[in-house]
């Protein structure tokens, strides 16, 4: 009786211990723009996608497995929450030749993150390729002008993230090749929210995206990185 009772005990425990592993996986919601686009992958099928399935000629890319935010997930053991990325999308409201970016804006798009316990946010390229209005630093009472500029809407789309994220970790992941002024601005105003900032370097591109040897290294420096 007692062998048969330290059995079943044995079982409820490796139970108990795989239902509580299960449970401390964290999940993981992306935002960002064409570096973490996958078809098919997005958690709304109306977002400009620039990662396909399949062979392409604009990237090695093509499989969403060699994707730097899967290999992380992968890598860590984490769960995907969602992927509100989007191709092209800027930070700010002004987009490529001054056209209104609102509905396709990080600000704008924040508030469709789920409820994970990491975010990452990867942005800023966007912005610096359109050459946004930079703007003045402000960290509160935005009006919507402001937010065409990219100083202004960084600060609001950090506040946003903090506000409606309680007891959630935010990272920011900085692109690399951009101008000292947008990496500047970010770090400044990372720091004034304290949301540590992940400085890329030495990504291999083509076309300016991400190879599959450049989404190698940014999940290597983001898993280092993120606690």
């Amino acid at each position: 009786m007692n062998a048969k009772c330290n059995l079943i005990l044995s079982a409820l425990l490796m139970l108990i211990a795989m239902g509580a592993n299960a449970q401390c996986k964290k999940s993981v919601a992306i935002f960002g723009d064409s570096y973490s686009t996958f078809e098919n992958y997005l958690s709304c099928d109306t977002n400009a996608v620039w990662y396909f399935q399949g062979k392409q000629k604009k990237t090695d890319v093509t499989d969403v497995e060699q994707t730097w935010w899967h290999m992380l997930l992968k890598e860590k053991g984490w769960k995907l929450e969602c992927n509100n990325s989007f191709s092209g999308s800027t930070i700010c409201y002004t987009g490529y030749r001054k056209e209104d970016y609102q509905n396709r804006s990080f600000h704008n798009r924040l508030r469709y993150l789920g409820s994970p316990d990491i975010i990452l946010v990867f942005g800023a390229t966007n912005d610096c390729w359109a050459k946004s209005p930079i703007g003045d630093y402000k960290y509160s009472d935005w009006t919507k002008k402001d937010l065409y500029s990219f100083r202004p809407a960084m600060a609001a789309m950090c506040d946003g993230l903090k506000k409606r994220y309680p007891n959630v970790d935010i990272y920011f992941i900085m692109n690399c090749d951009l101008t000292e002024t947008i990496t500047t601005s970010c770090r400044t105003i990372c720091n004034h929210y304290g949301i540590p900032m992940i400085e890329l370097h030495d990504v291999d591109k083509i076309n300016g995206h991400p190879s599959i040897k450049g989404m190698k290294a940014i999940a290597e420096q983001v898993g280092a990185a993120v606690k």
